[in-house]
Formats: C-alpha cells, structure tokens, sequence
C-alpha cells in the first residue's frame, strides 16, 4: 500500500508539473500581452476623453451609440466630431479586448488559476458600467456628475487591469510589504479625488468663471491645495525608498518617472492656469499626466502579490499529495 501510495504521488505529481508547466509556458504570455494593450487602451481612451471635453466634443455626435445614425459619419466629420467618434471607437475596442480576455479565461478555466475568471468577469462589468455612464453622458446633455463618474469608473478600470498584469507577473512571491502598499495607496487615492475635482472643475465652467470673473473658485483653489499633500507623500515615498535600500534598487525606474510626472505635473497646471485654460495642450498633457501618475503608483502597489497564486482546487489538491 504504502509503495502504491508513493507511485501515484509521483504520478499526481507529475500531471501537476505537466499543466503547470502549460499554463506557464501557453497560457499566460497570452493573458501577459492582452494585459499590456489594455493598459495602453484604457490610458489612450482616457486621454482622447479629455481631449473630447477639453475641445467642448461631447455632444458633437448628438446620438449614441451610433454617430449621426451611423458607425462612420463621413458627412458630418469635423476635429469635434471625429475626437468623440474615435472615444467612442477606442471604448469599443476595450470593451471588446476585455471580453476577449473573459472568454479565454472562461474556456481555459481548467488550465488557469481560479482568480483569473473572477477577475475578468469583474473587468467585463465595470465595462458595461462605463458604458452605460458613456450613454448617460450624451442622454444627459454631460451633466457634471455623470462625466465625473465616467472618468472615475475609466481610472478604476486601469487600476484593475494593472493589479491583474502585476499579478501575473509576480504570482510567485509570498511575502509583500504590506507598509509599503499602505505608503503608496496615499497619494493614488489623493490623485483620484484629485482628478474628480479637475473633472468638475472643466464641466462645471468652474475654472473659466473664476479666472474671469472672480467667482466660484472653491472647486480650482481645493485642486490647488490637493498638490501639496500629493507632492508631500510622493517625496515622503522617494525618502522612504532611499533609507529603505532594497526598495529603491527594485523600483528605482518607477520612482524616478514618479518624480518626473509629479514635477511635469506641477508645470502643467500652472502653465494651464496662466494660459487663462486657452491651451488645449496644456490640458491635455493634464490628462494624460494624471493616467501615467495612476498607472504608475498602481504598479508600484501591485508588483508585489498578497499571497501565492495558486491554480485549480484539484491542482491545489494534487499539489498537496506530493507534499505528502
């Protein structure tokens, strides 16, 4: 018994290594490169969406989905209308890349690790959710709420599909550093309440009527006061990295395009400013500042891991009779 028991341990055991060894080697550089070009995606969907609103294109196609009552309005096509039809475009494709993702995980679901389906099928709807706030934008002539939220569901997105690529990418390491997770969720969630001032700051008029007339500036002087403690925890990371050895040597890379976007950031809102928002470029690098910013603090909170990933319970099951 105990002979039979030691041969089919190593039999178990080998069936594990052989679909380990397929994930690896088939299935996940597949997820890795999906992964990629949806990050890039949902950063370009992001930017093209504040060029939409930066250029007043929101309702440059008056009907939704189609434009015109058609996929190409070839007649009505101006800078207005094709920055809204190609945001429109561009969230299509998203939408139709993370459906491909959960369609793969799905057919594939014996061969991948458990959390994959789920987190995909997460993805999928917070799609459909976008989309249906994208909808809402138009129905409701872009009231400052709504595009707000637009935005906000486009940035959780990004975090998510970043924190999946991360994971991905390091399933193997046990042991994070949960402190330093907490340091960098700081300023990620000061960028993203930073970002819902911004949004309501330009679809409210808020900035123009202040810069002209001097009134309703509470909304632009709080998107002012917010750099400072952004700036402050992004420098507080920087310090820590540096007393912390190991830590800068790992993301040495990532810290110092930190420290890149925060200052170019900084410039940025301040030639905004003195351009009285005249400069659409000004704007728009913004915009995508603050994607690049996000995507880059998600990154660096992500690279590490909580626990191993393992795969299929029956995997796991097996995994524990060579154990044994």
């Amino acid at each position: 018994m105990v002979s039979e028991s030691k041969l089919l341990c190593k039999i178990i055991g080998s069936i594990h290594l052989s679909n380990n060894q397929i994930y690896k080697s088939r299935y996940l550089p597949i997820f890795k490169r999906l992964g990629i070009h949806s990050v890039f995606a949902l950063i370009a969907l992001i930017v093209i969406g504040g060029a939409t609103r930066v250029m007043e294109a929101g309702l440059a196609c008056p009907d939704w989905p189609l434009c015109y009552g058609s996929f190409l309005p070839f007649s009505h096509m101006n800078l207005r209308v094709f920055l809204e039809w190609f945001h429109r475009l561009d969230a299509f494709l998203v939408g139709v890349l993370i459906l491909f993702k959960f369609a793969l995980s799905i057919i594939w679901k014996k061969e991948i690790p458990n959390w994959l389906p789920k987190t995909y099928s997460l993805l999928l709807f917070l799609v459909i959710v976008q989309g249906s706030f994208g909808a809402l934008t138009v129905i409701n002539l872009l009231d400052s709420y709504t595009v707000t939220v637009h935005l906000l569901i486009a940035f959780l997105l990004l975090i998510s599909t970043i924190s999946i690529n991360q994971n991905l990418e390091n399933e193997e390491i046990e042991e994070p550093l949960i402190w330093w997770r907490l340091l960098l969720s700081f300023p990620l969630l000061l960028t993203l309440i930073q970002s819902f001032i911004g949004v309501r700051l330009s679809s409210t008029w808020s900035a123009h009527i202040c810069l002209s007339f001097n009134k309703q500036c509470l909304i632009l002087n709080t998107h002012k006061v917010f750099a400072f403690p952004i700036a402050f925890s992004i420098l507080l990371i920087i310090a820590t990295a540096i007393y912390k050895r190991s830590l800068l040597t790992e993301n040495w890379k990532y810290l110092s395009v930190l420290i890149f976007l925060l200052f170019s950031q900084i410039v940025l809102g301040v030639l905004s400013l003195k351009t009285n928002l005249n400069e659409p470029i000004f704007i728009i690098g913004h915009q995508l500042n603050a994607s690049l910013f996000i995507a880059i603090l998600t990154t660096l909170i992500f690279r590490n891991p909580i626990t191993r990933k393992g795969l299929n319970p029956s995997l796991n099951s097996q995994m524990v009779g060579i154990n044994s």
